[in-house]
C-alpha cells in the first residue's frame, strides 16, 4: 500500500483539490465541526510545523502514547479514529466564514509547501516527540485526508 505524503507534489495538489471541491453545505459524516470550523482547524494544525502555533507542553505518558502512535500509523498506515482527542488551542467551536477559512487553507498549504522545500519543518513535535521530513508529509497528509474524508470528499 502506498504511504501517501504531503511532500509528493501529486499528493499535495490532490489534497488542495479535495479541498477546492468544498461547499458551504457540504455535510459531515461524524464529528462536532461543521465545514468552515473543519477547514479552520486544519489550518490551525498546519500552522505547528509552520510555527506560528505554539502547543502547551505536555506530560511524558502522553508524549509517549503520541510517539507510540506516529510509529503505529507509519508501520500500519493506517488513518486517524474518528473523534480524536486534541489540544485545546486546535478546537473550533465557533462560528468562521467558509469562504475566507477555505482560502485560507488553500493559502497555508502553499506556505507549507515552501517550508518544507526550504528545510525549514521543525525537528520536534509535542505530541508525536522527534520529527523528520518524512514524518510531517505522513501525518499532515493523513490529518487533512482524515477531515476531508469526514466531509465527502
Amino acid at each position: 500500500m502506498v504511504k501517501k505524503t504531503l511532500h509528493n507534489r501529486y499528493f499535495f495538489e490532490e489534497i488542495k483539490s479535495r479541498i477546492s471541491t468544498l461547499s458551504a453545505d457540504s455535510e459531515k459524516k461524524w464529528g462536532k465541526m461543521n465545514v468552515a470550523q473543519m477547514l479552520y482547524h486544519c489550518d490551525l494544525v498546519l500552522q505547528v510545523p509552520l510555527q506560528n502555533m505554539k502547543l502547551p507542553k505536555i506530560n511524558f505518558m502522553f508524549r509517549a502514547i503520541g510517539v507510540f502512535t506516529k510509529r503505529e500509523m507509519q508501520i500500519f498506515n493506517n488513518g486517524i479514529p474518528h473523534n480524536m482527542p486534541t489540544f485545546q488551542k486546535l478546537i473550533v467551536n465557533f462560528e468562521c466564514s467558509f469562504d475566507e477559512t477555505k482560502n485560507n487553507l488553500l493559502k497555508t498549504l502553499d506556505s507549507y509547501w515552501n517550508a518544507f522545500e526550504n528545510d525549514r519543518l521543525p525537528k520536534e513535535h509535542v505530541l508525536f516527540g522527534n520529527m523528520t521530513e518524512k514524518d510531517w508529509g505522513f501525518l499532515e497528509y493523513k490529518h487533512l485526508n482524515h477531515h476531508l474524508k469526514q466531509f465527502n470528499v
